[in-house]
């Protein structure tokens, strides 16, 4: 059931990242660069720069920090109403840039968050999803604890019950399942049962079955996509991208979508130069759901997604509040200063 129309509800924890300046280490001068984010807020800000109409479900805490927040996501045309506004701290996360021989690294301060200490009775999903014609949510939000986890539970079922459609992007956080489950399979296969559509690859595949995916490339992309909508029923699609990292500033990026009938995959883009890895992921699935809901034919969709992450990639920050003359306009062989 892939429609629009209706209001595009996000739900998840909005969080501050810390950057460490690009080229050095923590505290190695006295700045870090500030940024609002968080996987489902990321995509409610790239949703509603493409015209969509869009409201966050949240919360982030009372004070002077969760106000500026709050506007900033206001400032992106994002409904705010549904952003619960309780005492206690923000969930951060510092972004330490990658280098020679080097990742980049992202280390959690998000353990006792405001969000993460709200009881999953005090989401009332009937009041939250009035008027709402789809629900996104990801994984990062069970993998904040057993809260978060029964309340993302309870939204997806409540979704589904009203006959709203569902997105959900596996976004695996290690490092945060880490702290406080050791079979994240067990709490992710409920909610994933409940969706529409699922952003993952054969590893997420190979999680959520418990099974390995043999093959190379697209072959294996699709045996994995054709397990999961046989094990999940209610999923219509799945979409994912391949990554090569040529090196820390030069990525290859190939995206596509698998249903049941028929698939898409793009040709292998190179992105360069890479200015901020961090939420690509998230304007991808944006850019997929922009062309769903557009109806647009499994090729169009799969572009539209590739497109959208590739842009994200020259733009810093969590947010990419992509227009859609830059999503049509988008192309590999950028050429010279528009004037």
């Amino acid at each position: 059931m892939i429609a629009s129309g209706k209001t595009i509800a996000c739900f998840g924890e909005i969080v501050m990242r810390l950057s460490v300046p690009q080229g050095e280490r923590p505290l190695q001068s006295a700045r870090f660069d500030s940024y609002v984010g968080g996987a489902e807020a990321n995509v409610a800000v790239a949703l509603s720069a493409l015209g969509h109409p869009v409201a966050m479900i949240g919360a982030v805490p009372a004070g002077a920090v969760g106000d500026a927040v709050v506007d900033r996501m206001r400032s992106h045309g994002v409904d705010t109403a549904n952003i619960s506004r309780p005492a206690g701290r923000m969930g951060l996360y510092y972004h330490l840039p990658g280098g020679p021989m080097r990742p980049d690294e992202v280390v959690y301060d998000r353990a006792d968050s405001a969000f993460a200490t709200m009881s999953p009775a005090e989401w009332d999903w009937d009041r939250l999803l009035s008027g709402v014609g789809w629900l996104h949510v990801s994984g990062v939000t069970p993998a904040l604890g057993q809260r978060s986890a029964d309340a993302t539970l309870a939204a997806v079922r409540a979704a589904r019950a009203a006959g709203i459609g569902i997105s959900f992007d596996g976004n695996w956080r290690g490092r945060l399942w880490e702290r406080w489950h050791k079979d994240p399979a067990a709490i992710l296969r409920p909610i994933v049962a409940e969706a529409t559509v699922l952003f993952g690859n054969h590893r997420d595949a190979s999680l959520l079955l418990g099974r390995e995916f043999s093959g190379e490339g697209a072959d294996r992309r699709r045996d994995a996509a054709l397990a999961m909508l046989e094990a999940f029923p209610a999923l219509e699609f799945i979409a994912s991208t391949a990554r090569h990292i040529v090196d820390p500033a030069r990525h290859e990026l190939a995206a596509r979508i698998d249903g049941r009938d028929e698939h898409a995959q793009t040709a292998t883009a190179l992105i360069a130069p890479v200015i901020d890895r961090i939420g690509t992921g998230d304007a991808f699935a944006a850019g997929i759901l922009d062309a769903l809901f557009a109806k647009g034919t499994m090729a169009a969709v799969a572009q539209n997604g590739l497109a959208a992450a590739a842009l994200a990639h020259g733009m810093r920050g969590d947010f990419a509040p992509l227009s859609r003359a830059l999503l049509k306009g988008a192309s590999p062989t950028a050429g010279d200063v528009t004037r």
